[in-house]
């Protein structure tokens, strides 16, 4: 995964998801799932790299923020919760994939708290 394209293709073969760009700055771009509006993949760029911001577990995010220097605590999101991930070529894809599907199954759920 190496560019906006490829990171929204890949996020949009999930089932029941759509693309959006809500915000005036067409930088952003979110993929939310149709049943609940929640977003779980914020594609944007930063520094001349693309980023994705996806929820995952505290401990997991915190580990592979450990493992990897191009996987911060999200960008203007909740920090224990949302990583960023920099689309550098320093992480291994399947990695990134992993990533995507964990935040994806998080914000799946119809919880109305976090």
């Amino acid at each position: 995964m190496k560019n906006r394209h490829d990171a929204i293709h890949y996020c949009m073969q999930y089932n029941s998801v759509f693309e959006d760009q809500p915000f005036r700055d067409k930088n952003w771009t979110l993929i939310r799932h149709n049943e609940n509006q929640k977003v779980f993949a914020w594609i944007f760029e930063k520094d001349s790299h693309i980023w994705i911001n996806v929820k995952g577990e505290p401990a997991l995010n915190h580990h592979l923020r450990q493992s990897y220097d191009s996987i911060v605590p999200a960008y203007h999101l909740n920090k224990e919760h949302w990583n960023s991930i920099i689309l550098d070529g320093t992480i291994p894809e399947k990695e990134i994939h992993e990533m995507i599907k964990t935040s994806y199954h998080l914000t799946k759920e119809r919880k109305t708290y976090e």
